[in-house]
């Protein structure tokens, strides 16, 4: 974890509390110069990294960190995509905003928007799996029943299943041999 300074900070100063899996969390960060590439703005990876914490946030916010961890269960980002629209430049102040977009077979999709003053600069869909310390998958019943997404979500973007199911890489019980022919 390379922001693991940062994560602590959030982990330990999460107020926020959201009373549905719809509502929307909210993560204010800083550009700072360990963030920024050779070109001056904020690096690409750097906002993978940034949405790490604001998946955390998001489930503390909703009361769901500490419980779900008791279960054994936690998240794995299994498929990411990121557009992005303006630069974040050094010392800028953003938000990150970070919602339940849905779930479908065997993934929870989540949805992070990096603003200024409400001005979305870049947008990411991410689908994550949840695993169990025991190994293997936390149950997706259980799982959809424990987020509450059964009832509160819609299904998730068309965009984002076609997405999610062309780039889905076989299972690791499965050959994945990297053959560029």
């Amino acid at each position: 974890m390379n922001l693991i300074w940062r994560t602590l900070l959030h982990y330990f100063r999460t107020s926020q509390k959201i009373a549905s899996t719809r509502e929307v969390s909210y993560s204010r960060f800083r550009v700072l110069p360990t963030d920024l590439d050779l070109n001056g703005h904020m690096n690409n990876g750097r906002y993978l990294s940034i949405s790490d914490i604001g998946r955390i946030e998001l489930l503390q916010a909703r009361g769901l960190w500490k419980p779900m961890r008791k279960k054994g269960w936690y998240p794995v980002v299994v498929s990411s995509t990121i557009s992005f629209r303006k630069s974040l430049r050094p010392w800028r102040r953003f938000e990150l905003e970070s919602r339940f977009a849905g779930a479908g077979e065997k993934n929870v999709f989540l949805e992070h928007r990096f603003t200024v003053g409400g001005e979305i600069y870049a947008k990411m869909m991410v689908a994550l799996r949840f695993l169990k310390d025991s190994g293997g998958n936390a149950p997706m019943d259980e799982l959809t029943e424990f987020l509450e997404l059964e009832n509160s979500m819609q299904a998730i973007p068309r965009w984002a299943a076609r997405w999610a199911e062309d780039v889905k890489l076989p299972s690791t019980r499965d050959a994945a041999v990297s053959d560029w022919k």
